[in-house]
């Protein structure tokens, strides 16, 4: 019974490090490709509209009312101290430092993510990957590289795209609706936000993208690995689970870089 258990927690250890050894091979390799030339630049092009353009609207309205919400809930918070002057420096430290970054890869995550996951996933079980392999065409140049590079361009700008617009719509609540005073609002914003908070944006940014674009892509790369099955199905729960680590591990991720960076 005892011989039994360790066997199995020991092929399961053995397994996972099999796993996490692959998939990291697999980054350094789509890391490399990336940035060794010759560039691919059409198909750069074609994933930043794709990941980048595309999400413009959801990350819009997603910032939109989460500013929306930072100013509502901060104003009632804040008038129990009579600080209501200091509504523009809560709304900005925390969509610059926290917010934004994270909610940004997560949406990126929900829309874009998926769709890297199941299209990997379609041409590794159509064969098209190993076709690839059998014509000397790296997959990792040809496929791979053009989605890292686009994400790592995109979620940086699309995550300052969302703060702007959560800082205007928390002004627009504050301001607007509840009557804070302007200038209070956008100098204490301006007293606050120094360059160690968007700097902190800027790391969160990029490490949420490299993971995002990691972990959907090599779920995708790796399909029969993870045992999710063959066919539509294996695609489909392949993709569920990759939306669903990336999402934690971006949750983890935050958390870890903020105990680093205070």
């Amino acid at each position: 019974m005892v011989i039994s258990l360790l066997n199995r927690i020991g092929g399961w250890t053995i397994e996972n490090l099999d796993r996490r050894g692959q998939e990291t091979i697999f980054l350094f390799n789509c890391l490399l490709a990336s940035i060794a030339p010759p560039y691919k630049f059409k198909a750069i092009l074609h994933q930043m509209l794709f990941i980048g353009a595309s999400s413009v609207f959801v990350i819009f309205f997603t910032g939109a009312f989460t500013g929306m919400v930072l100013g509502l809930q901060g104003y009632y918070s804040l008038r129990q101290f009579g600080a209501e002057g200091a509504l523009g420096s809560a709304v900005g430290l925390s969509l610059i430092r926290e917010l934004g970054p994270v909610l940004t890869a997560l949406m990126v995550t929900g829309r874009a993510g998926s769709a890297i996951c199941a299209e990997i996933g379609i041409m590794r079980n159509s064969d098209q990957i190993d076709a690839l392999e059998c014509m000397a065409i790296d997959p990792h140049k040809y496929i791979m590289s053009p989605k890292f590079t686009a994400a790592i361009l995109c979620i940086p700008l699309l995550t300052s795209i969302f703060d702007v617009v959560g800082i205007f719509g928390g002004a627009l609540v504050g301001v607007k609706l509840l009557g804070v005073n302007e200038g209070a609002y956008f100098q204490g914003l301006y007293k606050s936000v120094v360059w160690a908070d968007v700097y902190m944006g800027i790391v969160k940014s990029l490490v949420f993208a490299l993971l995002m674009v990691w972990i959907c892509s090599s779920r995708g790369f790796f399909l029969y690995m993870y045992k999710v099955g063959f066919g539509s199905e294996g695609v489909s729960r392949a993709t569920t689970q990759a939306v669903v680590m990336s999402s934690v591990t971006i949750l983890v991720a935050d958390y870890l870089i903020t105990s680093i960076m205070l």
